[in-house]
C-alpha cells in the first residue's frame, strides 16, 4: 500500500455483457453525466441517475487506471467515468496501483487474467464468479492460502432489501425454502442469486441437483439447517431477475431486489476496506463453499440431474 491516502485501483477487462468497468468505476470516482449516456448498457446511467450527482463517489479511492479486451472501449469509459490513464497492457499498471479489479464475469478465465497481479504480490478483487472449474478453484485457494489477498463477491451480497429477512424473523419463524431467481446462465449469473440468499442462512450447503432444460437451469439445494433452496437460472428471463421468495414455518415474504446501485457500492467499499485494514469482510472459505455450488450445480446438469454432494466437490479441492 503506497503512503498516499488515495487508493489507487486499476480497472481490468471488459467482455460482452458486463458493464461493470463503466459502473464500478463512476461509483467510485464520480461520473460525467453527458458522456454516461453513451454506454452502452442504458441501465447503468439509470441507476447512477437515481443518486444525487454529487453523492456518487467513495472518498479515498480513485480508479486511476483502465484497460480493457477490445482497445477502442477503453477511452470511451475513461471519459465516462473520470479514469486519467488507459493502458495498452494490464500489466502496465503494476507498480503504479496499490490494487486491481478484475472486472470480468468469465469464471473460467479468472486465474488467467489474475495471475500477472497476484505474483506481483498486489491486492486482487476478481468479479463473479471467481471460478466455476476446479483446477482454476484450486488455484485461487494456493494462492489465498500463501498469503495472497483476494477477494470475489456478488454485489447480491451486499443488497439492501434482503435486510427484511432478518428484520423480519419473527413473522417468518425457522426457514424451510427460499427461492431465488437471476436471467442469463448458471455459469455466469448463478451466483448473483446465490450470494443474495447465502448471507441469510450462512455457510454449510450439502447438496445441489439440477433440472436442465434449453435456455434454463433450476437448482434445488439442500442445507445443514434442514432449508431448502431452488436457485432459478431461466436465460432469457431479464424483467424477473432479483425475484426472492423466503418461506418460514410462520410465515412468508415476496422480495424484489432493485437497489443495485447501493449493492454495487457496498461491495466496493468492503474491497477498500479491506484494503485499509487488512481483514478481509468474509472468510474466504464462503466465497470457496459458493464456488462449490456453483461447480456441483455444472456437474448435476452434466451427470443427467444425479444429486451431488458439495462436500464431494470440497473434498476434491483437498479443504
Amino acid at each position: 500500500m503506497n503512503a498516499s491516502p488515495e487508493i489507487r485501483l486499476a480497472m481490468l477487462g471488459m467482455i460482452e455483457g458486463n458493464g461493470h468497468p463503466y459502473s464500478w468505476s463512476a461509483i467510485v470516482n464520480g461520473y460525467d453525466p453527458e458522456k454516461m449516456a453513451s454506454c452502452p448498457y442504458p441501465v447503468i446511467a439509470q441507476y447512477l441517475g437515481k443518486q444525487p450527482l454529487e453523492s456518487v463517489r467513495i472518498r479515498g479511492a480513485r480508479v486511476t487506471h483502465i484497460w480493457t479486451d477490445q482497445p477502442d472501449d477503453a477511452p470511451k469509459v475513461a471519459a465516462a467515468s473520470k479514469i486519467e490513464t488507459v493502458v495498452v497492457r494490464p500489466e502496465d499498471v503494476i507498480g503504479k496501483v496499490d490494487a486491481v479489479i478484475i472486472a470480468t464475469d468469465d469464471g473460467n478465465d479468472h486465474v488467467r487474467r489474475a495471475a500477472p497481479f497476484v505474483e506481483a504480490g498486489l491486492p486482487v478483487f476478481v468479479d463473479k464468479p471467481m471460478a466455476i472449474n476446479l483446477p482454476d478453484l484450486k488455484q485461487f485457494l494456493r494462492w489465498q492460502k500463501s498469503g495472497a489477498k483476494i477477494l470475489s463477491t456478488s454485489g447480491m451480497r451486499y443488497i439492501p432489501e434482503m435486510q427484511q429477512v432478518r428484520r423480519k424473523s419473527e413473522e417468518l419463524g425457522e426457514l424451510r425454502w427460499i427461492t431465488s431467481f437471476t436471467c442469463k446462465s448458471w455459469e455466469r449469473y448463478g451466483i448473483h442469486a446465490l450470494e443474495a440468499i447465502y448471507p441469510q442462512i450462512g455457510p454449510g450447503f450439502l447438496t445441489a441437483q439440477t433440472n436442465h432444460q434449453e435456455g434454463s437451469d433450476i437448482v434445488h439445494l439442500t442445507h445443514r439447517t434442514g432449508l431448502q433452496a431452488t436457485i432459478a437460472a431461466i436465460h432469457d428471463a431479464y424483467g424477473s431477475f432479483g425475484a426472492v421468495h423466503v418461506y418460514g414455518t410462520k410465515g412468508q415474504l415476496a422480495i424484489t431486489l432493485k437497489d443495485t446501485y447501493t449493492a454495487f457500492r457496498e461491495q466496493l467499499v468492503a474491497f477498500i476496506e479491506m484494503l485499509r485494514s487488512d481483514q478481509p469482510p468474509l472468510p474466504f472459505a464462503q466465497t470457496v463453499e459458493l464456488m462449490a455450488v456453483i461447480i456441483a450445480g455444472i456437474r448435476s446438469r452434466e451427470q443427467k440431474g444425479r444429486v451431488v454432494l458439495i462436500e464431494e466437490i470440497l473434498g476434491e479441492l483437498g479443504t
